[in-house]
């Protein structure tokens, strides 16, 4: 883990290694785009798993509120997803030397992929339970994980605790954002269609925090897009159904090489 510093803030970041045997210079990266509440550390493991089944190399980094990254304003504004994507993330890509990234994001991080690739050149973009537009069932499950943040007897302050220096920070960071009323009308569907990439979308079946439309309603044309509906699966497909999500990223990636 390593601390890189931009405009004076601080992003927690490391690198993963390509395996020895498939390292060539034409394969991008895979640049790593956490949850809402998600860090380098939560990720666990499962970056270098990808990277060793595709052969390529990876960046992992914590968004600012999250993992050891300096704490965030106390409040992101409802575009906050829009500002990660546009302005703070190709700041970091060029500072990487990253130029045409293979994204793979999660749930707000799977959003700012989208994003980013209606606006800037991406080898790829791989997106698990995407948020591109507002659901009741978001906000209701929103809503759930503030009380059990509040709960003491629940757990998941605690929990969480593990992986962030700033657990109070990165929990109302994310859920005043999206309870705020003025989220409601985000909605990433026409910036969708900018994007020239490969999308692979995948989605659980029994996702609490949103439906198939998710990846449904991303309106790109068939071929371009290929949509993954996982049974058996919740909001988090690399750590609900591991092996099914890693071998379909490294299936889609294959023929990029």
């Amino acid at each position: 883990m390593a601390l890189i510093t931009m405009d004076g803030v601080q992003l927690e970041i490391t690198s993963v290694s390509a395996p020895e045997e498939s390292r060539a210079p034409q394969r991008q990266p895979v640049v790593f785009l956490h949850e809402g509440l998600g860090s380098v550390a939560m990720w666990r493991d499962w970056p270098a798993t990808v990277c060793r089944a595709t052969g390529r190399s990876g960046w992992v980094y914590s968004r600012r509120g999250y993992g050891q990254s300096s704490p965030a304003p106390e409040k992101l504004p409802p575009d906050y997803l829009h500002r990660e994507a546009w302005d703070i993330l190709p700041a970091l890509l060029d500072r990487l030397g990253v130029a045409h990234p293979v994204l793979l994001g999660h749930s707000d991080g799977a959003s700012i992929a989208l994003l980013y690739a209606s606006r800037f050149p991406v080898a790829a973009c791989i997106v698990m339970a995407p948020h591109v537009m507002v659901e009741d069932v978001s906000i209701e499950s929103i809503a759930q994980a503030r009380d059990a943040f509040q709960d003491k007897s629940n757990g998941l302050r605690q929990r969480l605790a593990r992986y962030h220096a700033d657990v109070d920070g990165a929990f109302w960071q994310w859920n005043d954002a999206w309870l705020n009323p003025a989220f409601r009308a985000f909605d990433i569907r026409e910036d969708c269609r900018h994007i020239s990439a490969p999308v692979l979308a995948i989605q659980g079946v029994d996702d609490p925090y949103g439906t198939m439309a998710q990846i449904d309603q991303i309106p790109l044309p068939q071929g371009q897009i290929t949509r993954l509906p996982l049974q058996g699966c919740g909001h988090s497909p690399h750590r609900d159904q591991t092996q099914l999500t890693t071998q379909a990223i490294a299936e889609f990636l294959a023929p990029l090489d």
